[in-house]
């Protein structure tokens, strides 16, 4: 298995915004195209930000690059992304100033599966 954590430090204000752009089309077209979710969490971090992350698991890593090849060919998918960043002010506005920090990595699994 093959095992992905994407990572956000939002601004607060956006937080609302960025949860129903999951929930309606990043996670729908991860699912479409056969990523299985493990989870989703949130938690403030101070006054101003909080820290969102996604759990993924795929096959393999090829199985997750073809998927995500599959997501950046879906027309319609890149439209509602690029529609929620002009709502928010544009795509340059959202990275620059409502992501503080962003970060997309494979995690590895360390419990051991033959615990008696």
């Amino acid at each position: 298995m093959f095992y992905r954590r994407h990572y956000y430090i939002v601004d607060k204000d956006c937080v609302e915004s960025f949860n129903n752009h999951f929930n309606q089309s990043l996670l729908p077209t991860q699912l479409k195209y056969g990523a299985k979710l493990v989870g989703r969490w949130m938690v403030p971090i101070d006054h101003d930000r909080v820290e969102i992350f996604t759990i993924y698991e795929y096959e393999s890593h090829d199985h997750y690059t073809k998927i995500e090849k599959r997501i950046r060919g879906d027309v319609d998918h890149v439209e509602r992304v690029e529609a929620w960043y002009e709502e928010l002010g544009g795509r340059e506005h959202v990275v620059n100033k409502l992501f503080h920090y962003v970060k997309n990595e494979e995690i590895f699994d360390t419990v051991t599966k033959d615990i008696s």
